[in-house]
């Protein structure tokens, strides 16, 4: 039964991790195939590479060169069935509150949902307060893109830059970037986030103000860094364009929920692009947060990127577990987290274009699931979130594959390709594949020291060069790098992000470990900004630190 309206959500008992038949049956299988060699799996089913493999809304999942067997995965998604998948996932597209540490839905997936869906909160449909606000969105960015809207002085606008941090930053961004073979030649986009001026000095470097627009993004309005960068614009417009305090509605829009912040502030409140405490931050870039990145790309390619998240999402929804690309991820990243005591993944994206993405996943992923209790306040005793880094290749591999391939740490690996090249210049993208396809042959099944004999290598030096190979990659080939199929990449990892969580019996959803440091940054300011030396109650370490930055400063 499906809560009453503002009703705690309280999932089924779900026995803790190490307890669930599934788990111990793992770790009993865990003993008899740690020590297996790919190459050896790869000779005793000759079949394996076309076997082991999911395809779905023109992505192709190979997940054959992992430390797996048939039994290994039929096990995994046992796991997952009886750590109450099925009935979280029907929970979260229900929106029930499955939040469970702050008692809110989690509705992403209502931001991309077609016009005539419905979704319920608080027996309330979402769904068209969503396409409001989108469309709203889609007529404000088509005027700036047509040049209708403008400045205080009557010129257009040449420049938009997104002010935001964490998710309101690093979604965006990463989009932005990704797509930027998509956005209009008349635009710059820039982004300002970090605390530090020298983010919103670069930012702002060379452009003119009478032709620049901020987009402001927070949801409180309450922000310390969003709004210390908003000041910092607003003076710097001020100042650019003669004093005149109506001009911050001609060049400052707002995407919040705080109505009367915004409106002190300056901005004209028909120009807020309101969201809503059911989307997490991390979470967030197709909703108004992305507004500069409609702006950008265009309403109608923004559309087409909903339309991948939905696709995938439907997938996700809909798809048994032997087939579900999310799931298949996350069940792999459990087996390496929880087994082989891997703490890192590599996410290698073979595409220039998605050089922010392994940053934005380190937010989804470990921002989601970085947690030390369950779901009912317990201290978990595994393993969960595991480390998110990467870059695209081939820069990496002339940077940290060498650790990959030769070091003494174990790091599953995503490679990421595509089929098509946005840019067919010369052999350039075959080259750029050949690398991607290459890696993950060699991280498999490295190269023996017989080998390197037989080719003639000197006895000295065969020790250095030997690769063990073992080492285990996931690889995702796409048809073509666009808007589409973007917005079912972010979803791929969005949802695996989530049956991860299912499965340590976490909440993905909150992310309180983020609020002590800021409160402890409130406390040192006007220690740091006193005229006169502070009375200190820090620890000795801190105490002194403020100490010397206050004589230095």
């Amino acid at each position: 039964m499906p809560p009453e309206p503002g009703a705690a959500y309280a999932p089924s008992a779900v026995p803790p991790l190490h307890e669930r038949p599934a788990f111990q049956a793992l770790r009993t299988h865990f003993e008899k195939v740690r020590e297996l060699h790919l190459k050896d799996l790869f000779q005793q089913d000759p079949g394996r590479g076309a076997q082991l493999t999911a395809e779905a809304l023109g992505f192709y999942l190979d997940y054959s060169k992992n430390r797996v067997t048939a039994e290994t995965m039929d096990l995994l998604a046992r796991l997952a069935e009886e750590s109450g998948l099925a009935e979280r996932v029907a929970a979260m597209f229900g929106g029930e509150r499955i939040n469970v540490s702050e008692q809110r839905p989690v509705l992403h997936v209502a931001l991309r949902a077609s016009r005539d869906s419905q979704i319920l909160v608080d027996g309330r449909n979402v769904v068209p307060e969503v396409h409001r606000v989108l469309d709203q969105m889609a007529e404000f960015a088509s005027r700036v893109r047509d040049g209708s809207w403008l400045g205080q002085t009557g010129r257009r606008i040449r420049n938009v830059i997104n002010i935001g941090i964490g998710g309101s930053d690093l979604g965006p961004m990463m989009a932005y970037e990704a797509l930027r073979d998509y956005a209009s030649p008349d635009l710059t986009l820039r982004f300002i986030s970090n605390i530090d001026a020298s983010d919103f000095v670069e930012a702002t470097r060379g452009l003119d103000p009478g032709e620049t627009l901020f987009v402001v993004c927070s949801k409180s309005w309450h922000t310390l860094e969003t709004l210390t960068n908003a000041t910092t614009a607003r003076d710097w417009l001020l100042a650019g364009l003669g004093g005149e305090r109506q001009a911050i509605a001609r060049h400052f829009v707002a995407v919040s929920t705080n109505q009367e912040g915004v409106a002190e502030f300056g901005i004209d409140t028909a120009n807020m692009f309101p969201f809503w405490d059911w989307v997490g931050g991390r979470y967030s870039y197709d909703s108004a947060i992305g507004l500069s990145l409609m702006i950008a790309i265009g309403p109608e390619r923004f559309r087409e990127m909903l339309a991948g998240f939905r696709a995938m999402d439907e997938h996700f929804r809909m798809t048994p577990l032997a087939k579900n690309l999310p799931a298949l991820l996350a069940l792999l990243a459990v087996w390496y987290d929880n087994f082989f005591a891997a703490e890192t993944v590599a996410v290698l994206p073979y595409d220039h274009y998605l050089s922010r993405f392994p940053a934005y996943l380190q937010q989804l992923e470990m921002e989601s699931n970085g947690k030390h209790v369950d779901l009912q306040g317990r201290p978990v005793d595994h393993q969960t979130g595991p480390i998110i880094w990467g870059q695209p290749g081939t820069n990496g591999q002339h940077a940290f594959y060498q650790l990959i391939h030769q070091g003494t740490k174990l790091i599953p690996c995503d490679f990421i390709g595509f089929c098509e090249p946005l840019h067919p210049l010369g052999r350039h993208h075959d080259l750029l594949m050949a690398n991607l396809l290459a890696q993950t042959e060699a991280l498999a099944f490295g190269r023996s020291a017989e080998e390197l004999r037989a080719a003639g290598v000197p006895e000295w030096q065969i020790p250095h060069r030997v690769c063990e190979g073992n080492r285990p990659t996931t690889t995702i080939l796409i048809d073509r790098l666009t808007p589409e199929s973007l917005g079912k990449l972010v979803a791929l990892y969005e949802h695996k992000t989530f049956v991860e969580g299912v499965i340590w019996g976490i909440d993905s959803f909150d992310q309180w470990g983020v609020e002590l440091g800021k409160l402890l940054a409130d406390r040192i300011t006007p220690e740091l900004e006193a005229k006169l030396d502070p009375s200190l109650k820090h620890d000795s370490s801190t105490n002194e630190l403020i100490r010397r930055y206050r004589r230095l400063r």
